[in-house]
């Protein structure tokens, strides 16, 4: 088994035009989407969703430069991430398709978490 990484974007992971019941079935289909993956042994961390604010550091040959961020287009922002395990890319992948963010107009990126060995 191998660990991927599960790279939630864009949508309307804010739920900013969501009512309270919505928002609350929505959380609902996410925690029965993350036991489901428990279940069969491939959640190996639930992960956090990540605030819209931050920083962007960016160093180059003029030094470091700090800025407010990230400024990206919706589409391309991260609104959280999980961590699971999979025999390979395709197994990884073909999990995912239980997402809720996928209701919201978001998408998956799922990603293979090299080792190193150290």
């Amino acid at each position: 088994m191998s660990e991927f990484l599960y790279i939630y974007r864009g949508g309307d992971s804010a739920g900013s035009s969501a009512s309270p019941e919505e928002m609350q079935k929505t959380m609902q289909k996410w925690v029965a989407w993350m036991k489901e993956l428990g279940d069969q042994g491939h959640l190996k961390a639930i992960g956090n969703p990540l605030e819209p604010t931050g920083k962007v550091v960016k160093i180059n040959a003029k030094g470091k430069a700090i800025t407010d961020g990230p400024h990206a287009e919706a589409k391309d922002l991260v609104g959280g991430y999980t961590i699971v395990e999979a025999k390979d890319l395709d197994e990884a992948a073909e999990l995912s398709k239980g997402c809720p963010h996928f209701e919201t107009g978001g998408f998956v990126e799922v990603r293979p978490i090299m080792q190193i060995n150290m």
